[in-house]
């Protein structure tokens, strides 16, 4: 324990009222928050003589001071105590990292309804259905939808310009009701089809285009009839390809895994009796926690984080029960205002789903541990191979991509001992050298990489240089300039593809003596070392086409003197993309959405030169 700290005198002056504590290190940072329906007994077994835990011994050692905030219940207390963990992301807490938001389905309320990809809050007027665990579980459920329902999925700018039917109604993938091609009756009716199916009332929307097919058939309307047997076909083949449980409403069905210091909580997304999808939590957890204040932390700060958007369901499926998971239901019911039942024994459907979570969950822990030990295997085999005097912690990869000497990018990946780290991935965009000159290219971006070099910098023990001789050089040279005087400067090892540019013909190259060297193609260091290769490699490319896309497309309506990011915007989705832009009239730029007629002609002829 911190000598600083004097527990006896902080306990004898604690109330017994339940609230929340903090816990700080000498530097100030708060390093634990907890919550207490009795703030004193709590607080005060963490200073007994004989401390059970590990990881609490390890807490209490590091605590200098700590502070209380006094609630009027433990539900209060527990709800605060989320605020503040989500605030200060103190690092004996486990922490779930889930700030994205959630997508959804967006049905609008326009004359002509469209069927879009939502993320974020929900303003606009209309339906929205999900949530959806991921934007590509979306984008295929819309695919689907484009198939099922010829329903408008383009842009409203898009559909407001059109003067004629575009490749969708060619596809039989929208009814064009931008150019009449549809009636807004029979529009309706699709619209209101393809919200029963949303809704996952298959059967419902089945039955109703039996109906319509039977009725053309008896007026002889056979190509509707047709059309609506297909429908119907379709529709069939989706309901018997997707799993859809018996009973009707939302749930949440979590599956629960913790090993080895890795949690899984695998969640099925359930929503009006389909699977939405479904997707898995790795929250960080500290050494030596217990399940029970897992499974509690995660349950938390997953349902009370109100900044993702979430909408929550009916009813929460767990597969394991923590002492304090009755407590849940009434510290969401406060906070959001929502009867929510949480369940760990269940029969039938949801006893099937529960197991298909827990499956999942365990599955995930053990492939990320034995995909941890691989890695593990491939540090050591690497640090023998190379016979160095610390083991590796830490190791970067650069990279250059660019096309004919447009756009170029450098690329730096990451890898430590669990592997990848890719929300320490890096990309530089070059500027300021003769197109293509790959050298100048790595020494900018070493020199920006290693701009800051100090004692607690985060410096990697080796860094890969995809490249050969003559960039690993110029890097050695920026590294020697830049480490001087430091005793802590990275090993550069290039490495140089054979002539076949075949993988496991690889030659190695020392920066410091370039010395060069081969490694047999079945070497487990060899792999390691191609696998940061190729995700700089790849991350490289991805940069750099993302660049080269942007420049193409903005470049030269940013040159034009009063046309900014909106007026970019509108004048690239009404008229389809740059080259339509540049093909087009000044009465059909003026057309545009905010494009005055003045500006149009300045559009014009600013694009003809």
């Amino acid at each position: 324990m911190t000598p600083s700290f004097n527990a006896k005198t902080f306990l004898k002056n604690l109330t017994s009222s339940p609230g929340v504590y903090r816990m700080y290190d000498a530097s100030g940072t708060v390093i634990y928050v907890g919550k207490a329906k009795d703030l004193k007994k709590r607080v005060s077994s963490y200073f007994r003589k004989n401390l059970p835990n590990v990881k609490t011994q390890a807490l209490v050692s590091h605590i200098a001071n700590v502070d209380v905030t006094l609630t009027h219940s433990e539900t209060e207390a527990l709800i605060l105590e989320n605020d503040y963990i989500k605030r200060y992301l103190p690092r004996y807490n486990v922490l779930l990292r889930d700030d994205k938001s959630y997508p959804y389905i967006f049905l609008s309320q326009h004359q002509h309804p469209r069927l879009s990809y939502h993320r974020g809050p929900q303003r606009e007027k209309g339906q929205y259905f999900g949530p959806y665990p991921n934007g590509g579980a979306v984008r295929e459920s819309l695919h689907l939808m484009q198939k099922l329902f010829p329903i408008r999925q383009c842009d409203d700018l898009y559909y407001k310009a059109r003067s004629r039917p575009c490749l969708q109604y060619q596809l039989k993938r929208c009814s064009a009701p931008c150019v009449g091609r549809v009636s807004d009756t029979e529009y309706q009716e699709q619209v209101k089809l393809a919200t029963l199916f949303l809704k996952g009332k298959d059967q419902q929307v089945i039955a109703s285009l039996v109906a319509k097919m039977e009725h053309a058939a008896e007026q002889q309307q056979y190509e509707a009839a047709a059309q609506f047997r297909d429908q119907i076909m379709a529709l069939r083949r989706v309901a018997e390809q997707q799993q859809v449980s018996s009973t009707s409403g939302n749930m949440d069905v979590i599956g629960v895994h913790y090993g080895s210091g890795i949690a899984c909580f695998h969640l099925l997304f359930i929503r009006e009796g389909k699977i939405f999808g479904s997707r898995s939590y790795y929250p960080e957890v500290p050494a030596e926690t217990e399940l029970a204040e897992v499974l509690r932390a995660f349950m938390l700060q997953f349902y009370l984080n109100t900044d993702v958007h979430r909408a929550l369901p009916q009813e929460i499926l767990i597969s394991e029960h923590y002492e304090e998971l009755e407590e849940l239901t009434s510290v969401l019911y406060e906070a959001l205002g929502k009867k929510v039942v949480v369940k760990t024994n269940v029969r039938g459907d949801r006893a099937g789903y529960l197991r298909l979570a827990q499956t999942n969950a365990t599955n995930a822990v053990n492939t990320k541990l034995s995909h941890r030990n691989t890695v593990e295997q491939r540090f050591l085999l690497l640090e023998e191979t190379l016979e160095l005097s610390k083991s590796i912690a830490r190791m970067e990869c650069f990279d250059i991509s660019h096309t004919m000497g447009e756009s170029t990018v450098a690329s730096c990946v990451v890898f430590n001992r669990e592997g990848p780290q890719k929300s320490e991935y890096r990309h530089y965009n070059i500027k300021g050298i003769t197109p293509g000159d790959d050298y100048a290219a790595m020494k900018q971006a070493l020199e920006r990489r290693f701009d800051k070099v100090t004692t607690e910098a985060k410096i990697p023990d080796i860094v890969f240089i995809d490249g050969g001789l003559g960039q690993l050089r110029m890097a050695q040279e920026v590294v020697n300039r830049k480490f001087s005087g430091l005793d802590n400067a990275p090993t550069l090892i290039g490495v140089a593809k054979g002539e076949s540019r075949k993988p496991g013909l690889e030659t190695l190259i020392f920066g410091d003596s370039e010395e060069s060297f081969s490694l047999p193609d079945d070497s487990e260091a060899l792999h390691l070392i191609q696998h940061i290769r190729d995700e700089s490699h790849r991350f490289a490319i991805t940069g750099h086409r993302n660049r080269r896309q942007k420049t193409r497309n903005t470049s030269t309506l940013e040159s034009i003197p009063g046309v900014g990011p909106k007026r970019r915007k509108a004048l690239l989705q009404y008229l389809g993309g740059l080259q339509e832009v540049k093909g087009a009239s000044v009465s059909e730029l003026a057309k545009v959405p905010g494009i005055s007629p003045e500006m149009a002609q300045t559009i014009h002829d600013a694009l003809r030169g």
